[in-house]
């Protein structure tokens, strides 16, 4: 599954937010003196200095190539965080570091170098030119950095096929759907070829089968372009289905951060667990999390099992697609890694982890 996969461990972050607060107003320096000598929360801040609290004391890193959403409501802070990252907000206190260098650090000429040629933007407005071809509208970044007519709609006629919008390149972004403008923009990133990709809400004013198709179109990009991203989403399902990690804002903090299957059966607090409450874990939760080997197994129950009569599966199988080779048979099923029987998965394991109640699973008889 898209959440097992793994992650660089031993190269420098892409992405990297340390200890990072925004306060917004005209008295911030000294409202954050405040909050670090007096430990101040938000609203007494707010009363104090009339200085709103964006974002506090928020650090987080994105390894290569991992897809990290970052989720909550309206208010929380996830467009404010993001746009600390292209320098568009300049933090209070903390840092950004992107690809081992401490943005706040970049003259105006690399912090322009580090837009155009490192960093891909997908925002939920396009802003796109009304007066330029969908073609010119992906070749623009080309343009900027003086690439000739032929080799900038050579790369941008590449990147409108890999978004499924051949022979839209002569049209003007009114002629396209809000769904193809989308694609447009995403496009427009992709021929860039940045090193990574910052995406705020750009699907969230999609109805939900184009939404669901555009998720599907990035999903299939990023496995094969193996993009860095940034994805900030208020959408738990969006975050789940996409994220390889998921950051949960609230109030600007960070809540909790950990894998689709941590966030959702591991929620930190009440708040997570309100948020996770309805959603289905059949295509989340893998049959690695609820097998026990096979000796716990046979000296739980008292019996042999003979392993060629049992159908088999896989250890990231899941339950969706354990409860599917079920329905044929009432034993349990064997669960193989690379030709070795790794575990074993009973029926009444399986419905409790649909259930969500992983603490009971093992040994569910």
């Amino acid at each position: 599954m898209k959440y097992d996969k793994q992650l660089p461990q031993d190269t420098e972050p892409v992405i990297e937010c340390r200890n990072l607060w925004k306060i917004f107003g005209d008295d911030s320096d000294r409202a954050m003196a405040a909050i670090i000598s007096e430990g101040l929360n938000k609203e007494n801040i707010l009363k104090r200095f009339g200085c709103i609290v964006g974002v506090q004391d928020v650090s987080f890193s994105v390894s290569e190539g991992e897809i990290f959403c970052v989720m909550g409501l309206s208010g929380s802070g996830k467009s404010t965080l993001i746009r600390h990252l292209n320098r568009l907000v300049e933090p209070t206190a903390g840092e950004v570091w992107i690809e081992g260098e401490n943005i706040s650090t970049l003259s105006p000429t690399g912090l322009r170098d580090l837009r155009a040629s490192k960093m891909g933007m997908v925002f939920q407005n396009m802003a796109l030119m009304p007066h330029r071809t969908v073609r010119e509208n992906v070749a623009f970044a080309l343009e900027v950095r003086g690439y000739n007519r032929k080799k900038r709609f050579n790369i941008a006629n590449n990147a409108i096929e890999i978004v499924e919008l051949a022979g839209w390149g002569n049209r003007y972004p009114d002629e396209l759907s809000g769904g193809m403008q989308q694609r447009v923009g995403l496009a427009r990133a992709i021929a860039a070829d940045p090193h990574f990709l910052l995406m705020d809400e750009p699907f969230s004013a999609l109805d939900p089968l184009i939404r669901r198709q555009l998720q599907d179109q990035f999903l299939k990009l990023a496995k094969e372009m193996k993009k860095t991203t940034l994805f900030i989403t208020h959408d738990l399902d969006e975050a789940i289905r996409i994220g390889d990690r998921i950051a949960i804002m609230r109030e600007g903090m960070l809540v909790q951060v950990g894998t689709p299957e941590q966030i959702v059966m591991e929620p930190k607090d009440a708040y997570v667990a309100d948020f996770v409450a309805g959603i289905s874990k059949l295509h989340l939760v893998t049959a690695a999390r609820i097998m026990e080997s096979l000796t716990d197994y046979e000296t739980r129950t008292g019996q042999s099992l003979n392993k060629s009569d049992l159908l088999t599966a896989c250890p990231d199988d899941t339950l969706d697609r354990l409860a599917e080779l079920s329905i044929d048979t009432d034993a349990p099923l064997m669960i193989e890694k690379d030709g070795t029987h790794v575990g074993i998965v009973t029926k009444k394991a399986l419905i409790r982890g649909i259930q969500g109640r992983l603490n009971n699973v093992v040994g569910a008889e």
